[in-house]
């Protein structure tokens, strides 16, 4: 049987007339989380805009156990 954890990262808006959503530190997560066992499956969209730009996702991580 696997487990699951989640860790939530925000993105963010950036730029003045041409938005870019950019998210930071997600490598630096997966990375930790490899050295402590766990697997990186994918994201969840948790808080998505009407415009449909994603702001928050959870990152999603298994390990057998």
């Amino acid at each position: 049987m696997y487990q699951y954890e989640y860790e939530k990262i925000s993105v963010h808006a950036t730029g003045v007339s041409i938005t870019e959503y950019k998210t930071k530190n997600y490598k630096n997560k997966i990375e930790q989380r490899a050295k402590e066992g766990w697997r990186y499956v994918g994201y969840i969209p948790i808080l998505q805009r009407g415009n449909g730009y994603i702001e928050e996702i959870d990152l999603v991580f298994e390990k057998e156990g």
